[in-house]
């Protein structure tokens, strides 16, 4: 069973693990944080912003991955997630996103998905997502993304 909840301090812990997987953060096109870096990132900009939702994911009660949204000033509320390798190809990240904007009613919200990661625009397409633009954006790291949207 896939559920979400509150975001616990242990779970800060296998977040970092998921993250450091270098299949992952290729898949991602994320650049993994190290151990200090990454607590430092979760204490300050995600678990303290006000205007955050953050969950955390679970599979039959053991921690699978996150799930969060936040506000950019440019965008407006943005959409992250990241699941365990281990559990990938089960639907699970399909289910969470699913769980979360029941959850979380803001739109329109978006998310900046890599050319490559055709399994999270597949993800996202699931959830009604569209995609902004035909061609993908460079971002500021250089990597191609697209970014969708959902009303």
């Amino acid at each position: 069973m896939i559920s979400l909840r509150a975001v616990e301090e242990a779970d800060v812990d296998i977040f970092y693990e998921h993250q450091a997987d270098a299949g992952a953060s290729a898949m991602a096109a994320f650049a993994a944080r190290d151990r200090a870096a990454h607590f430092d990132h979760w204490s300050r900009n995600v678990l303290s912003n006000r205007g955050g939702v953050v969950r955390t994911v679970l599979v039959d009660g053991v921690v699978a991955g996150n799930v969060v949204s936040w506000v950019d000033a440019d965008i407006g509320r943005l959409l992250g997630y990241w699941i365990g390798r281990e559990f990938w190809g089960r639907g699970v990240a399909t289910e969470a996103l699913r769980l979360y904007l029941a959850e979380a009613s803001d739109r329109p919200i978006h998310a900046f998905v890599a050319l490559h990661n055709v399994g999270s625009q597949r993800v996202l397409d699931k959830n009604g997502f569209t995609r902004v633009s035909a061609e993908p954006e460079i971002g500021a790291d250089g990597v191609a993304e697209l970014l969708f949207v959902r009303n």
